[in-house]
């Protein structure tokens, strides 16, 4: 169980950090409809984390069990793979980001404080399978497969990779119903630091989380 905790957290921990939902959030409680949108948003973030993890825990138990070696080898060589892909990821950001000024907020963003309930709620749903939290979910599915765990244990590991994972949408949301005013005066000085510096976070959280993956697949080789 704690190995495979071990496995998941640092997973949870990049999901945290990715910049697309973290920057969403900020612009919806900046925005006029932050009182009827951040709650829907948070409702859509979390269920989209939760079905999408377990779908890949399901899909990964379709691995043939056989001998433990060989599954325990297919495994390894797919988180390897997913490994290798969040490098090749973190390479073609920086690429494309070389030589151009630092902007963390895409154009559709712009109409993001304008939405109402149920589109931020889609919108939540729709974030959670993008490429990148595609490649997370399949890895944390992968390990929570790959460690043996009960119906019990799996359901404790995923509940606590989504606590992790929805943290930095769960904690300014609540924050902002707490204290308002004292969230917005943070929540605009994040907004500058990710507008400045999102790309490199980016890129260096998806070199890192790629070694990890790529050495948690080797162990199982």
């Amino acid at each position: 169980m704690w190995a495979a905790l071990g496995h998941v957290l640092p997973i949870a921990v990049a999901v945290a950090l990715s910049s697309v939902p973290i920057m969403t959030t900020i612009l919806i409680l900046l925005s006029p409809n932050k009182s009827r949108s951040s709650l829907t948003f948070l409702l859509g973030w979390v269920l989209g984390l939760i079905v999408v993890v377990v779908a890949f825990t399901l899909l990964a138990h379709a691995i043939p069990s056989g001998p433990p070696r060989k599954s325990q080898a297919a495994i390894g060589t797919l988180l390897i793979a997913i490994g290798v892909a969040l490098l090749v990821y973190a390479v073609i950001v920086w690429r494309q980001g070389a030589g151009k000024p630092s902007s963390g907020i895409p154009k559709w963003m712009s109409a993001v404080g304008s939405l109402g309930p149920w589109s931020t709620f889609g919108l939540a749903l729709v974030l959670n399978v993008r490429p990148k939290a595609i490649l997370l979910s399949a890895a944390a599915g992968l390990s929570l497969r790959g460690d043996d765990l009960s119906n019990g244990e799996t359901a404790i590991a995923i509940g606590v990779y989504t606590l992790v994972s929805a943290s930095t949408v769960a904690v300014p949301i609540i924050a902002s119903f707490v204290s308002p005013a004292k969230t917005e005066r943070s929540l605009v000085r994040a907004r500058s630091w990710l507008d400045a510096n999102s790309r490199i976070v980016s890129i260096l959280i998806f070199i890192m989380i790629g070694v990890v993956i790529i050495g948690n697949g080797l162990t199982r080789l």
